[in-house]
């Protein structure tokens, strides 16, 4: 099994800054791919970025160009967030694909707000 933990989101205003971490533990030899996902009220779970362990990362268009995915080469994921807008306001999910399956964090809040 994987454990998952994100840092704590926060409240910024519009045009901000936040980054997020995750920190992994557990089988993380058997992950191949790691990401973070968000679920606003009353939407669907939806992709923001993700990183295979060999780099390749991808993005939702509604992020690209302000928000960044990176990883250390242990344990930790992180999502720099910049220029935020308050439609960036969700629960953000850090995930990790494995070989023996699909595991998420508790999820961390994250209000965009003057």
């Amino acid at each position: 099994q994987v454990q998952l933990v994100e840092s704590e989101g926060g409240l910024v205003q519009p045009g901000g800054s936040l980054r997020l971490s995750c920190a992994a533990s557990g089988s993380i030899f058997s992950t191949y791919a790691m990401g973070w996902y968000r679920q606003a009220p009353g939407n669907q779970r939806e992709l923001v970025a993700t990183i295979t362990w060999g780099g390749s990362t991808n993005y939702a268009d509604s992020v690209k160009g302000r928000f960044t995915i990176s990883r250390d080469n242990v344990n930790t994921l992180y999502l720099q967030m910049n220029s935020l807008k308050p439609e960036d306001t969700a629960v953000y999910y850090c995930n990790a694909q494995t070989s023996r399956g699909n595991y998420w964090g508790q999820g961390t809040q994250v209000i965009v707000s003057s």
